[in-house]
């Protein structure tokens, strides 16, 4: 199995994906209204913004980013039907790669990237078991809120900040053992959370990276179909 198989699980997660150029956090807007007044009426407590959804249909693209190796390129994230694939880079750019979910199917195929021989040429990575859009969105609503943030740009975007994660060992609080494997924060537009604008990733599913440290940004995304094609070196998906 390659060593980035678990790319699209986390990245995402899933979870431009992710050019503003590059999109660096904004300042917290002050934190939510959460106190009463003890001799008036209570104030409703605020209710949370729906968690990030990936939508089965949208087109987006932006700039695909591996800072500790100087990387800045392109990159684009399309869906149709259910299926989706992102692109980062390309044959004339250091690293290029593509990650597709498909028929229910989980693909990886990288092409090029630093100090990874192009001779013989890398096989496509089917990734056992069943996956689609409907076990990445369940995940995703495992995600937990972290708070309104403005993405500063040559246009500032007012997101909602995810974060969500894979977690080895116990499940139980306490003192027992567990591992972080991967880490994704994501930034969705505060009004329509299926507009994904950035997604920083952290773990396992970046092994390529001496960091293991990798985000996209969007400048676009929009919620119309793209084009989303299995690459002739990627066997079929799963019957």
């Amino acid at each position: 199995m390659s060593r980035r198989t678990r790319r699209m699980v986390v990245s995402a997660v899933a979870g431009g994906l992710f050019a503003l150029g590059v999109v660096a956090p904004g300042p917290a807007a002050a934190p939510l209204p959460r106190a009463a007044q003890a001799d008036g009426p209570t104030v409703p407590e605020p209710r949370e913004p729906r968690p990030p959804l990936l939508p089965a249909d949208f087109q987006g693209t932006g700039r695909y980013i591996v800072r500790d190796l100087g990387i800045d390129v392109p990159f684009s994230w399309q869906g149709r039907d259910g299926n989706s694939q992102m692109t980062a880079g390309g044959p004339e750019h250091p690293i290029w790669f593509t990650n597709l979910i498909y028929e229910n199917t989980l693909y990886t195929l990288t092409y090029r990237w630093p100090n990874i021989p192009l001779f013989p040429p890398r096989a496509c990575s089917k990734i056992p078991g069943f996956f689609n859009r409907q076990i990445f969105n369940d995940k995703l609503k495992t995600a937990r809120y972290v708070g309104p943030e403005i993405l500063q740009g040559d246009q500032d975007r007012h997101v909602d900040h995810w974060r969500v994660g894979v977690v080895g060992g116990s499940t139980v609080p306490g003192e027992f053992f567990r591992f972080p494997i991967a880490l994704g924060d994501i930034y969705v537009d505060q009004h329509d959370p299926s507009r994904w604008w950035q997604v920083l990733q952290f773990g396992l599913q970046n092994l390529f990276d001496p960091e293991l440290d990798e985000w996209f940004t969007m400048d676009t995304f929009e919620h119309r179909p793209g084009e989303v094609t299995l690459p002739d070196r990627c066997p079929p998906p799963t019957p």
